[in-house]
């Protein structure tokens, strides 16, 4: 009597929306799921929190419109900007950190790792020099200064490809190089400005309203638009670039398109939000172990990114009541224990 054992086969599940059909597992949509409940828990309780508290029930009230007391103006004017910029910057940056991961098909090739994070504050802070603030020139910037460093890094990591780990290595010294740079536009701007950019530069949500939410949403539609007509090239390149030119994927091509992409989101969230760090750098790789999923999915990275920028900001508003800290402190605070166990890891694979 012989007995076979069967492997066991995760199931997929293909969902379609409109034209487009998304292949994944039941765990991941579980837990994109218990993701958006838990941030759409969190989000009620983040825009009644403060010193003037708003109870849930009547955060929901005002949403409904049932509510017109005064903590209509408190809700949809005062906190409820922030807590959507919060969810819109997370999911930027952690969309491009699911982008630059499968580029460099690294864990550690995020957008603060590779550089760009720094060229796009180059690009910021070059504005801020000039012409002052507003949110449209300074964005510009920041994209400006984000695509000229990521062109920058690519050619010179460049040789016969691009490998993950020259990408890495060369990201780092152009990163260390703008850094400077950037130390020293603040030394020489004016001190009103200097004071601006050195609290921007720490990355925080303090003080955005409805006019920042817009063009943000706007752009970061913009952006998902491109990726979806990318199709799906990005897991494929995952695969290796012998893998993706059998299966008829340009793959120097398609890493440009997505470099763009990736890069256009860290500069609208720059531009928004200031350099926030270690959330593209976690989100992917924390989206990826509980999905269990073979490579990095945008999705949930997308989701977990939102979900972690809008705790980090809780925390940073309610960790010490009567000086609200950069929400960037708190995201390094967190993203550097997390790194430090990231380099351990890997270390210990090796």
């Amino acid at each position: 009597m012989t007995a076979t054992t069967n492997p066991v086969r995760r199931r997929r599940h293909v969902l379609r929306v409109g034209g487009i059909a998304v292949r994944t597992s039941r765990r991941a949509v579980v837990v994109v799921a218990v993701l958006l409940a838990g941030m759409l828990l969190t989000a009620l309780l983040a825009v009644g929190l403060g010193k003037y508290h708003v109870a849930p029930l009547d955060v929901v009230s005002v949403l409904t419109g049932s509510n017109t007391s005064f903590d209509r103006v408190v809700v949809l004017e005062w906190r409820l900007p922030r807590m959507l910029m919060a969810l819109l910057v997370g999911a930027a940056l952690g969309l491009s950190g699911a982008i630059f991961q499968a580029i460099t098909g690294n864990p550690l090739g995020s957008p603060e790792i590779v550089g760009v994070n720094f060229g796009a504050y180059t690009g910021a802070l070059a504005v801020l020099a000039t012409l002052g603030s507003g949110y449209y020139a300074v964005a510009a910037g920041a994209l400006l200064g984000g695509l000229v460093t990521a062109v920058v890094v690519y050619a010179l990591s460049f040789h016969r490809g691009v490998a993950g780990y020259r990408l890495i290595v060369v990201g780092i010294a152009v990163g260390a190089v703008l850094n400077s740079v950037n130390q020293w536009i603040v030394i020489k701007l004016d001190h009103h400005t200097a004071v601006t950019a050195a609290v921007w530069q720490q990355g925080t949500l303090s003080g955005l309203t409805w006019t920042q939410v817009i063009p943000m949403t706007v752009c970061v539609a913009l952006l998902v638009s491109a990726l979806v007509a990318l199709g799906p090239q990005l897991p494929v390149l995952q695969l290796g670039d012998d893998a993706a030119g059998a299966l008829g994927v340009r793959p120097d091509r398609a890493r440009a398109a997505y470099l763009v992409v990736g890069v256009g989101l860290v500069a609208v969230a720059c531009a928004a939000a200031g350099p926030i760090t270690f959330v593209a750098l976690a989100a992917p790789q924390l989206a990826r172990r509980l999905t269990a999923s073979p490579g990095v999915a945008l999705l949930p990275a997308a989701v977990m990114g939102a979900a972690l920028l809008l705790v980090s900001d809780v925390i940073a508003q309610q960790l010490f009541s009567d000086n609200e800290l950069p929400v960037g402190v708190v995201t390094v605070s967190l993203g550097g224990c997390y790194l430090i166990y990231l380099l351990a890891t890997q270390a210990r694979k090796r």
